[in-house]
Formats: structure tokens, sequence, C-alpha cells
């Protein structure tokens, strides 16, 4: 067996020394890391897991929407969609059933049904859906003639993709209350915000011109003194 020299023998002495202090921090430190590895996977199993039993789920809620859409009895869909959302509330799926149960609801003319199905996209569903969920619910307001509540709701509303929508529904919703020159403004706003191919740009403007065309531009003082409308 081969000696070693001092000096290997002062460093085997120094990292043993080393290792009495800090060996179980080392441990610590490494079965944490697996822990951690193992914690993901397994978190990124249940997800997989939650997502494909969601899936199947939805696929009843779907057929059940079909049956409905034919006997327009919606209650059947919103004691499904809510089951969805409570089995699986954090889930895509669920915030699609809740949006379909309340598209049943509303056709079926149940009101309160309706937005009780918004509002709960609004309050727990998916980032992505809630605008879709808050016009929604300014539309079933606008139906049951709580206008005040509608604006409130299309308020809300602040993704750019979503304001010509929420402007024409303004408009709507103004409209309804007897708001013309507010209204006016609203779908003036809506055709500037729609995009030139979208189907929405003709439909403000056929609403704007039924109001009697864009609002009229502000006086604005000019340099000389005298008054101008607007600038070019």
């Amino acid at each position: 067996m081969a000696a070693y020299d001092l000096e290997e023998q002062e460093r085997i002495d120094a990292l043993k020394d080393w290792w009495d202090k800090w060996g179980n921090w080392v441990y610590a430190g490494v079965a944490a890391f697996v822990i951690g590895v193992a914690g993901v996977q397994g978190w990124r199993w249940y997800q997989a897991k939650q997502n494909a039993d969601a899936e199947t789920l939805y696929k009843s809620v779907e057929k059940t929407a079909q049956e409905v859409a034919a006997s327009k009895d919606s209650k059947k869909l919103s004691e499904a969609a809510t089951a969805m959302a409570d089995t699986f509330p954090r889930t895509f799926q669920a915030t699609d059933a809740k949006l379909l149960a309340a598209k049943a609801a509303f056709d079926a003319g149940d009101l309160a049904a309706a937005k009780n199905h918004l509002q709960w996209v609004i309050d727990n569903g998916r980032d992505t859906y809630k605008p879709i969920a808050q016009i929604r619910m300014a539309s079933v307001l606008l139906d049951d003639k709580k206008y005040d509540d509608a604006l409130k709701v299309l308020d809300q509303v602040k993704e750019e993709g979503y304001a010509s929508m929420a402007a024409d529904l303004r408009g709507d919703v103004l409209a309804a209350k007897g708001s013309r020159d507010e209204a006016r403004a609203a779908y003036q706003l809506a055709v500037e915000k729609s995009a030139d191919r979208s189907p929405l740009k003709a439909i403000s403007q056929a609403k704007l011109d039924a109001f009697g065309g864009a609002p009229a531009k502000p006086v604005v003082p000019a340099a000389d003194g005298k008054d101008t409308k607007g600038t070019k």
C-alpha cells in the first residue's frame, strides 16, 4: 500500500474536517434536489391526469349541450357544467363548459342562470376567456334592461383585442338607455378599433349611420384667434 506524502495527507485531513462540518448539509441539499425533481415529475403527472379526466368529462358535457340544443331544457346542462367546474375548476374545459351552459341558459330565457355561469368564468375561469365572459355578461344585462350594470362590466374589458366588440356593445347599451350622443361616440370607437376585414366594422358603421354619423369634431381655437372645427 502506497503511503501518502505529508502534503497529500494534509489535504485529506482538511477534506475530512470539511465533510464533518458540512456533510449533513450536502446530504440535505441532495435530498432536497431529489425531492424537488420528484415533486415536479409528480405534479406533471397529476396535471396530465387532470387534463385527461377533464377532457373525458367535457365530452359528456358537449353531448349534453347537443341534447339541450334540441330540447331547450338548459337545466341539465347547467348541472353538468357546474359538476365539471366543481371537479376540475382550473382547466380550460371547465371554463368552456360554463360558457356553453351560459349560452344555453340565455337561449332558454333563463337570464339568472346565464349570469351565474358567466360570473363563475369572470371570477374563476382561465384568463384567456374572461373578456368573452365579460362581454357576454354585459349582453345578458342589456337584455335584462340593467343598463348601468352592463356598462360597469364593459369597463372591465381591458384587452385591446376585444376593444371593438366592447365598444359596439357599449353603443347598444347607451342607445337602449337613451344616451344617443354617447352611443354615437361608442359606435365610432367600435368602427375605429375594428379591423378592416372584420364583419363587426360594417355592423358598427351601420349603427353609427343610423344615429346620424360620426360625432362632430370639437371646436379648436386657431392661431389667429378664429375658431375652427377639428384639425386635418
